[in-house]
């Protein structure tokens, strides 16, 4: 029973961290104020995380776990590829805390290198991703595979700051990039054959 107490009070930290970034910003996140909104002592809050850099890797690891979903493992790359930026432009008009919280630890990022470093390894694993799956898309534009990857990327964290366009947007990149639609007649945001 300890470990579910303990669970839920890791949760309880990971949870108010994100809504401290997400209501405040990277510079609101205070360990006392995160302990306190958690209903944990101070002191408590280093057994779960021994520093705020440890705290900020899990509430990244939070945030992107909630976009693995998005990417299908079966299917070809040009499938893989429309269903994720769909279900991307689904979650910025649905999600926008996610996209604000690492928005803000984008932009940390570039004055802190320990946030860098955690952004970097996400982002490197959404590369990875990205690549196999437009790697064998046989992508209907002349481009490097791996320039397509960064086109995507800077498509997805411009396209967060105008939730309203990200679905349209989004399917345009598809579209740009694979050459297909997704089959169904005026439905541009599924991704669904």
């Amino acid at each position: 029973m300890a470990d579910s107490s303990n669970d839920s009070r890791r949760q309880a930290l990971l949870r108010a961290a994100f809504d401290a970034i997400y209501e405040h910003g990277f510079e609101g996140l205070r360990l006392r104020a995160v302990a306190t909104a958690a209903g944990i002592d101070h002191s408590t809050l280093h057994h779960y995380f021994p520093t705020k850099e440890h705290l900020v890797t899990e509430v990244v690891a939070y945030a992107t776990q909630q976009f693995w979903p998005t990417m299908p493992a079966e299917g070809s790359g040009r499938q893989r590829l429309r269903v994720h930026l769909a279900g991307l432009g689904r979650m910025i008009r649905e999600r926008p805390d996610l996209f604000v919280v690492l928005a803000e630890l984008d932009l940390r990022a570039d004055r802190d290198p320990a946030i860098r470093s955690i952004m970097e390894h996400i982002e490197d694993g959404w590369r990875g991703v990205l690549a196999e799956a437009l790697g064998a898309a046989d992508l209907s534009v002349a481009t490097d595979p791996a320039d397509a990857v960064e086109l995507v990327i800077a498509t997805v964290k411009g396209v967060r700051l105008v939730p309203e366009r990200a679905e349209r947007t989004l399917y345009q990149l598809a579209h740009l990039l694979t050459g297909e639609t997704n089959g169904r007649t005026g439905n541009h945001t599924t991704g669904e054959e």
